[in-house]
C-alpha cells in the first residue's frame, strides 16, 4: 500500500462522521499535489484535511467527540486528532497575532503546550478551569508534543477540579552518543513552523531560507538503561561552552556544518551528566543539566558509543 494510500484511508476515517468520501476521491486530492505540484506529503495531506475542515466546519458538534480521548503524557506523534479533558494550568503572553490565547494544559497525567489560533473564533480558556476540548489536533517540535485548537474545536468548561501530575524526570550517565540530527541545524522560519529542514526543505512548506538554531540529542547510559535525551539551544551552550555565533563561524571557516557536531562530541563524549526535565515520547528534554564528577572509562564509553551508533 503506498504512503497516498495510507494518508487518504486516514484522512477518510478522521471525517467518516461528518463527510461523505471515498478513499479514492481524498487519494486524487493528494495526488494532484504531489505529483503535479510537487508539493511535500506531509504539506499535501495538511492542505487536503484543511479543505474537509472547511466542507466540515458547520458540523462541528458532530467532529468533537469521533475521537479517542487521549490522556496528554500519551500524545506522541503529531497530526493526530484527538479529544482531552484538562485543567488551564498556565496561560502566557501571545507573541503572535495569528494566536488568541498560548498555554499549559494538564491532567493526572501530566502537561502539555496548548495554542488557540485567532481565526479560530473560539471562547477565551481561563487559567484554573477545567475544560472538555473536542477535536483538538497534535503537534511537535524538538521532541515535544503540543495541541493546537482550531476552529473545529469544541470547548466545554467542567464545574470540577483536577489534579495536574508532574511529568518530570532525572536522569544520570554517561553521554556515549551524539546522535546524527545534532550540532548547528536550520529551521523552517515560517511563522509558528520550527521544524528541522533536511537538505533546505520544510516537510510542510517546501524549500526555505532555514533559520540556524543548536541541539544535541544524546544519548546517557547508566549502566543498566540508556535514556535518549534532547538539549536545546541553551542546554547546548551551556553543556558546550558553545555559542550559535561560535557554531556558525566554525561552520563558514570550514564550509561544513558537521564540524560542529564534531567539535561538541570531542567536547562532552564520555562525561557524566544529571539531567532533569519532562518526558515526551523516549526522549527526555533537558530543562537543567549538571555535570558530574567521576569521568567514564573512554575505552568503554567509545566501544558502547560505536555499538549504539
Amino acid at each position: 500500500m503506498t504512503d497516498l494510500r495510507t494518508h487518504a484511508e486516514e484522512i477518510r476515517d478522521q471525517f467518516s462522521d461528518s463527510l461523505d468520501l471515498t478513499v479514492e476521491d481524498v487519494e486524487e486530492r493528494l495526488e494532484t499535489l504531489v505529483s503535479e505540484y510537487k508539493v511535500p506529503v506531509e504539506e499535501a495531506r495538511r492542505s487536503v484535511v484543511n479543505h474537509y475542515l472547511e466542507e466540515a466546519g458547520i458540523e462541528r458538534e458532530e467532529m468533537a467527540g469521533a475521537n479517542d480521548q487521549v490522556a496528554l503524557a500519551e500524545v506522541d506523534e503529531p497530526e493526530r486528532w484527538i479529544d482531552v479533558t484538562a485543567k488551564v494550568v498556565e496561560l502566557w503572553e501571545p507573541r503572535s497575532d495569528s494566536i488568541a490565547q498560548v498555554g499549559l494544559l494538564g491532567d493526572e497525567s501530566g502537561t502539555i503546550k496548548f495554542t488557540k489560533w485567532a481565526k479560530s473564533d473560539l471562547p477565551e480558556l481561563e487559567e484554573g478551569a477545567v475544560y472538555r476540548l473536542g477535536n483538538v489536533v497534535t503537534d511537535e517540535y524538538q521532541g515535544r508534543y503540543s495541541v493546537k485548537l482550531n476552529r473545529t474545536t469544541t470547548i466545554q468548561a467542567l464545574e470540577e477540579d483536577l489534579e495536574v501530575g508532574d511529568n518530570e524526570v532525572v536522569v544520570e550517565g554517561a553521554l556515549v552518543d551524539v546522535q546524527s540530527g545534532s550540532g548547528l541545524i536550520k529551521r523552517c522560519p515560517e511563522e509558528d513552523c520550527t521544524r528541522v529542514l533536511q537538505n533546505g526543505r520544510c516537510s510542510e512548506h517546501g524549500e526555505v531560507e532555514g533559520e540556524f538554531d543548536l541541539r544535541i540529542k544524546g544519548v546517557l547510559d547508566d549502566g543498566e538503561e540508556v535514556h535518549e535525551v534532547i538539549f536545546d539551544q541553551d542546554a547546548t551552550e551551556t553543556l558546550t561552552g558553545i555559542s550559535l555565533s561560535e557554531a556558525r563561524e566554525m561552520a563558514m571557516d570550514a564550509l561544513d556544518t558537521a564540524v560542529v557536531a564534531d567539535e561538541m562530541r570531542d567536547l562532552i563524549l564520555g562525561r557524566y551528566y544529571r539531567v532533569e526535565g519532562p518526558t515526551f515520547t523516549r526522549y527526555v528534554l533537558a530543562d537543567d543539566v549538571e555535570e558530574l564528577s567521576g569521568p567514564a572509562d573512554p575505552e568503554a564509553v567509545l566501544i558502547k558509543a560505536r555499538s549504539i551508533a
